[in-house]
């Protein structure tokens, strides 16, 4: 049962009461997550989805849709995956190093500014010994780019043959990588998923250091503001991880936020800790009713499961990717996206678009110990695997393995 509070002053004296899905409940609407998009997705849409999650994690695998483009799926349903590289292009979103590398909104590249100016604080992203070795090359490099305009890492060709694989890099494409870090390059767009590099003050010309830079603790209480916001409900081990800040104590800074009013301090049924809920859910925290009924697949990048820890405490979903483990040690795939049911992650699936085929592969879905095969789940995930398909642009369905035999089955369990 809800405590029902008359006003927001004594709402932030006292603790929401809240079950478990309700918590989770709480968590999906603030990542826009909790029901099924209501009208067809615009660009602007996808613009306020951003802003929604504060961060878009980017991966480059293309399994599936690059992980970017199915994050907003989940959320928008069918969209033209071309907005975001023109929102990128416009100057609405940059890139940098936040979760990990991410877009994020323009308006907060001011957060992250303090980065840049300390690449050194960021370890293996960013090498002090290749840019005190090179700094000749490299400041002809960004010369370079003044005088012609941007370029691209396969502007450059590699001497002495093709490389080995992500870490073995041309000596041009770590100078760009390190100029990144820095500040000193900006991503200006992407070409077919490449970056394309340009100075910082051509990409983003009205900043100014003087003038904008907040301190250091402006910006990181700003980062945990936006992770509350972003989460919909937090505890002090969750704060951290969103923008990959230093792991400490913020109990202070989470307590003074709540006597603020900006949060509001909460009880989860069986957690022996307190959590928070930020306050622009206030409403739907007191809303006993509150549910979540969309069905869709998530990336393994999603905001949702990137923290396994609070995957694990909020779903009891156990996740980690596998892509980067060995073939012979993977349990359940390569890439294997999380599956979001009515308020639950309720499986995995092992999943490949065979784009020239015109054919989603649905090789094997793995269902959480506890969730039943119901007619109703099965007819959720089959229209979410439809969706799916249609909006890669590969609308036959293709059952491999054991996902058939629990997907089509005779008489389905009810």
């Amino acid at each position: 049962m809800l405590a029902a509070y008359p006003d927001a002053t004594a709402t932030r004296m006292s603790h929401l009461h809240l079950s478990l899905p309700h918590a989770r409940a709480l968590h999906l609407h603030a990542q826009g997550l909790a029901t099924p998009p209501r009208r067809k997705a615009s660009k602007a849409d996808v613009l306020a989805a951003i802003r929604h999650m504060a961060l878009l994690q980017i991966d480059t695998i293309s399994v599936v849709a690059r992980s970017p483009y199915l994050v907003l799926f989940s959320r928008l349903g069918h969209y033209d995956p071309a907005w975001l590289d023109a929102l990128l292009a416009e100057g609405a979103l940059f890139e940098y190093w936040a979760h990990e590398a991410c877009f994020v909104p323009v308006e907060d590249y001011r957060l992250l500014r303090h980065r840049m100016l300390d690449p050194a604080a960021m370890g293996w992203k960013f090498s002090v010994e290749w840019m005190q070795k090179h700094h000749a090359e490299i400041d002809a490099l960004v010369e370079h780019i003044r005088a012609h305009g941007p370029v691209r890492s396969r502007d450059f060709e590699r001497q002495g043959g093709k490389g080995n694989g992500w870490w073995d890099w041309k000596p041009e494409k770590r100078h760009l990588e390190v100029l990144f870090c820095s500040g000193r390059l900006m991503v200006r767009e992407r070409q077919n998923f490449q970056r394309v590099y340009d100075l910082a003050e051509r990409v983003l010309p009205g900043w100014d250091d003087a003038r904008d830079l907040p301190t250091p603790e402006a910006a990181q209480r700003d980062m945990v503001r936006a992770s509350c916001r972003a989460l919909g409900i937090v505890k002090t081990g969750w704060v951290a991880d969103y923008y990959r800040l230093k792991r400490g104590k913020y109990d202070a800074l989470l307590h003074r936020l709540a006597d603020e009013g900006e949060l509001l301090p909460a009880r989860i049924e069986g957690w022996p800790h307190q959590v928070f809920v930020h306050h622009s859910l206030r409403e739907a925290a007191l809303d006993e009713n509150l549910g979540a009924t969309a069905t869709t697949l998530l990336s393994p990048f999603d905001p949702v499961v990137w923290d396994r820890k609070r995957a694990s405490e909020l779903f009891g979903f156990d996740y980690r990717i596998e892509c980067y483990t060995p073939a012979a040690r993977r349990q359940f795939g390569y890439f294997v996206l999380p599956v979001l049911s009515r308020g639950r992650l309720v499986g995995r699936l092992d999943a490949k678009a065979h784009r020239a085929q015109g054919v989603f592969e649905v090789k094997a879905l793995y269902l959480e110990a506890g969730v039943r095969p119901t007619q109703r789940l099965r007819d959720d995930l089959l229209r979410a695997l439809q969706r799916a398909a249609d909006w890669h642009a590969t609308p036959t369905l293709a059952f491999t393995r054991h996902s058939e035999h629990w997907l089509r089955p005779s008489s389905p369990e009810t």
